[in-house]
């Protein structure tokens, strides 16, 4: 995507189109040759599950695909919509992004080993409820472009959600259980784009204000997790 952009300033919207499919195609054709199957690790349930304990590892990933919508759709199109943000300038952000998330990204795995994943997304979701806030009433172009970047840094924590599952979760529900995550999470990612661009037409910011009581929402439940911090 971040590619995509960049190449829209030197070359056609089609031959970028094209570069990209063929890019696929031959990713694809090679992923055929390839056994991801690892001898070692325990069978995996085949069907789906659900399971009355897994009951905050859903609930987070639900809210966690609301989020994500906010950060992915609202954000953007704000950039654009009413800063006037170019094609060139989001691609910088999402350059940007990138590079200070290969820096940050190890950084939050340590501390979720650390601290433990009740305080990492507690942290996470304190901060956006701020950002979200700033988001609905900003007015200055480089001060929603920081609060652009940081959304995005905050985001990685994000990953404490399926660690947490790691700690509880039974070894044969992993890749199910998983599966499962990844379709609550899209759930509410279908959900979110149709209301909150309901509520854009309204106010602009609507959906960012939704957004900070969905992060306190998540802050609430967060603090159900029990599980330790894993000490090297």
């Amino acid at each position: 995507m971040r590619t995509f952009l960049a190449g829209t300033k030197y070359f056609q919207l089609s031959n970028i189109f094209v570069f990209f499919g063929l890019l696929i195609v031959i990713s694809g054709l090679y992923a055929l040759t390839r056994n991801p199957v690892k001898k070692e690790m325990p069978s995996q349930n085949k069907k789906m599950v659900f399971k009355r304990k897994y009951w905050l590892f859903y609930t987070l990933n639900f809210l966690s695909g609301a989020r994500r919508q906010i950060f992915v759709a609202f954000a953007v199109f704000m950039l654009v919509e009413k800063f006037e943000f170019k094609v060139e300038t989001i691609a910088i952000l999402f350059i940007i992004n990138n590079i200070i998330t290969y820096f940050t990204a190890p950084l939050i795995g340590k501390a979720i080993n650390k601290f433990g994943e009740r305080i990492v997304l507690s942290v996470e979701y304190c901060s956006l409820i701020i950002i979200f806030i700033c988001y609905a009433f900003v007015e200055d172009k480089m001060i929603v472009a920081v609060l652009y970047v940081l959304d995005h840094i905050f985001f990685g924590a994000a990953m404490a959600v399926n660690t947490y599952f790691q700690k509880i979760g039974e070894s044969k529900d992993i890749a199910p259980s998983m599966a499962v995550g990844f379709t609550i999470n899209h759930i509410s990612a279908v959900i979110i784009p149709v209301v909150g661009g309901a509520l854009w037409m309204i106010d602009s910011r609507i959906p960012f204000l939704v957004g900070s009581a969905i992060a306190l929402v998540s802050l609430l439940f967060v603090q159900f997790i029990k599980t330790k911090p894993q000490h090297p």
